[in-house]
């Protein structure tokens, strides 16, 4: 940036957070002053454009999440994908049931084959992929809004800007790697007889050390480091402007990579809790929203005990758990 040209944030919620904050950056010379009603009108454009592209991502990963669940309501026991889906029984009459009949019913509707056709691949990864969306772009809004506003600083006087959209392409496209990742993952537990064909654990013990796993990861350096510039990526921006294509998406990869070395771990605990348990798609995506938005580090930590309390509790009650119990203490 030139001598004399300095970063400034109105008062209220800043960039980083979900409101409405604006980033301005002042000159001390005419040429980098920009008329305030040209930058108000730009910058309402960029914020426009964000929330249009996030709005229309996430709201496509919920509608296919939404169909999926519609599709299965009328012959399934949802209760048997997770924890909260029994709420759904409510729409297909599952709720009024005796328990020994909804177990009945459950096993003549449950798929029974761990083995996947092609067509069985693409149905879960499309999964996976909604589910990234759904769940993850509402969480980048920071890092949308901060590139959004500097680029509407810039556009203002008059120099060449690369829609926001190309950084969300970037940082999407580090996520859709995410889920091939996640399906094959899936796949592989479902051959392997510790996860069932309806995408739930087939044993306490792969639920109980996910959630351990992941509780434990909210406590680590990396999780923190990647957290931090999550929730402040308007120094990226000011460090590595570019008016490249190639550049703008690149920075959107490697903001991508911040937010998954933030949120694997969340995501991870779908194979705990049942992958197509939309309930919990919510929630987990409410959580990543909150970790972001806050500056305080209570949030990941209140969530990293409460998944390791969880998953101790689980191993505690398993056989596993059993055995070990009477091995130390019977």
């Amino acid at each position: 940036m030139a001598e004399g040209t300095c970063v400034t944030a109105s008062a209220g919620p800043s960039p980083q957070g979900m409101g409405s904050g604006r980033t301005t950056i002042d000159g001390g010379s005419g040429a980098f002053g920009a008329n305030a009603a040209t930058r108000a009108v730009a910058q309402r454009r960029a914020r426009i454009a964000v929330y249009v592209f996030v709005g229309i991502g996430a709201g496509l990963g919920w509608a296919w999440l939404a169909a999926m669940v519609a599709s299965m309501l009328s012959g399934a026991d949802m209760s048997a994908l997770g924890p909260g889906m029994g709420i759904f029984n409510r729409l297909n009459g599952f709720a009024s049931l005796p328990p020994e009949v909804r177990a009945g019913l459950a096993a003549l509707c449950a798929p029974i084959t761990t083995t996947w056709s092609l067509a069985d691949w693409a149905t879960v990864a499309a999964m996976w992929v909604a589910m990234v969306a759904a769940m993850m772009l509402p969480s980048a809004l920071p890092v949308f809004l901060a590139y959004g506003d500097l680029g509407a600083e810039r556009a203002a006087r008059g120099e060449r800007v690369v829609p926001s959209v190309v950084l969300g392409l970037g940082y999407l496209a580090v996520w859709l790697a995410f889920a091939v990742v996640a399906t094959a993952v899936q796949g592989g537990l479902t051959q392997a007889r510790v996860m069932t064909p309806a995408g739930v654990p087939a044993t306490m013990i792969l639920a109980a050390t996910t959630l351990i796993a992941a509780g434990i990861y909210q406590f680590t350096p990396l999780k923190a480091g990647c957290l931090a510039r999550c929730r402040a990526p308007l120094p990226f921006f000011l460090e590595r402007w570019t008016d490249r294509v190639a550049g703008v998406f690149g920075q959107g990869v490697r903001q991508g990579i911040d937010c998954l070395g933030c949120c694997w771990a969340l995501m991870g605990v779908m194979f705990a809790v049942g992958v197509m348990n939309v309930v919990w798609i919510a929630l987990l995506g409410a959580l990543a929203v909150v970790e972001k938005v806050t500056t305080s580090d209570v949030v990941s930590r209140v969530i990293g005990v409460v998944l390791i309390a969880w998953g101790v509790g689980l191993l505690a009650a398993s056989p596993v758990g059993g055995m070990i119990w009477m091995r130390f203490f019977g």
